[in-house]
C-alpha cells in the first residue's frame, strides 16, 4: 500500500513510499537536501520498516529536534498502525 506523509518542522514537504509484507518500497521526499534524502531512500529500500524506525528514529537535524530522517520514522509508524 502507497503512504503519504506530511512533515513537519524540516526541509521536505512530502514524504511517499510503500509498505509491503512489512518492508519498506519506493520512498520518496518532496523538498529538502536531495543528495542526502535519495541516500536514505536507497538504504532503506527493501529494508524491514521497524528495523529502519530503530535505526533513524531520534536523528535530529541543526538546531531542529526532528529531521527528515525522524518524521521518516513517524511516517512508518502511521502506517504500520494502518496496516494493522
Amino acid at each position: 500500500m502507497k503512504y503519504t506523509f506530511t512533515p513537519r518542522g524540516v526541509c521536505s514537504k512530502k514524504i511517499e513510499f510503500e509498505l509491503i509484507d512489512g518492508n519498506i518500497h519506493n520512498l520518496v521526499f518532496t523538498a529538502g537536501c536531495s543528495g542526502n534524502l535519495s541516500a536514505i531512500a536507497k538504504l532503506v529500500e527493501g529494508m524491514d520498516a521497524s528495523r529502519v524506525v530503530t535505526l533513524l528514529s531520534g536523528n535530529v537535524c541543526g538546531g531542529r529536534d526532528t529531521s527528515c530522517a525522524d518524521q521518516l520514522c513517524l511516517a512508518i509508524c502511521k502506517a504500520q498502525q494502518i496496516e494493522h
